[in-house]
């Protein structure tokens, strides 16, 4: 462990922008692979992965020609990359280049079987993937295998209303089911609990955009540690939030 919390320590980049084995280009989602000790980084274009270890000095590319945005992994570390331009998710095993594809695929649209946009995701101990699919302004449920998915969140056009989203970004699921959205346009965080199928309730934000400590500005990621604290990416506000939530 480090012991300096004021400044943080580059573990990943830094060489400029560019498509290099050494450089990222905007990347937008990392995970880490603790059996590998390693990073995976969906960057510009491609996957890559960097090793933990304090020598590192490049990345090698896992997966390439792809319009990647976010990622999850499964504990039997399979790797799961949504393509917003191919509007799909595929599952990959780690070293293979093409996947299988999970989620989407069926050209741009708002058909159960189709995303447009998608960006984050998040897979439960069932394999079902969570998609926020951004530009149709809901979260989608893909159960392993099934041919379309299940609306879970939004879905009733773009709005600020409870029943609505605007332009859904990260996501989390608990273990009891219940699901944690950035509902990035409204500047706030939704949670969804399972069987309350058509009514979010705001856990923090929704008092418009600012920069107050009850405020978002097109909020991001989010994740939470293990006492149950929710951390918030605050892009707008060039920020990471925390919250103690009930």
């Amino acid at each position: 462990k480090n012991g300096d919390t004021k400044n943080g320590q580059v573990v990943a980049g830094s060489k400029g922008q560019g498509n290099g084995l050494h450089q990222l280009d905007r990347p937008t989602d990392v995970l880490i692979d603790k059996e590998a000790d390693s990073l995976i980084i969906c960057d510009e274009g491609r996957v890559v992965r960097w090793s933990r270890g304090s020598r590192t000095t490049q990345g090698e590319i896992l997966i390439d020609n792809i319009d990647c945005f976010g990622l999850a992994m499964d504990e039997q570390r399979y790797l799961y990359v949504s393509d917003y331009v191919k509007r799909e998710v595929r599952l990959y095993q780690l070293g293979e280049n093409y996947g299988t594809l999970v989620a989407g695929g069926k050209g741009q649209g708002d058909g159960l079987n189709q995303l447009d946009s998608p960006a984050y995701l998040f897979v439960d101990r069932d394999h079902s993937v969570y998609v926020s699919d951004n530009n149709n302004h809901r979260v989608m449920k893909w159960v392993e295998g099934a041919k379309e998915g299940i609306v879970v969140a939004g879905g009733q056009g773009e709005g600020n209303a409870l029943t609505q989203l605007s332009h859904p970004e990260g996501l989390f699921v608990d273990t009891l089911g219940t699901l944690y959205v950035a509902d990035h346009g409204n500047h706030r965080v939704m949670r969804w609990t399972q069987g309350d199928k058509k009514q979010d309730t705001i856990v923090v934000g929704g008092n418009g955009s600012g920069e107050g400590a009850n405020q978002f500005h097109y909020p991001l990621g989010l994740s939470f540690d293990r006492h149950g604290n929710l951390y918030v990416v605050d892009a707008g506000n060039n920020r990471v939030q925390r919250f103690s939530i009930e």
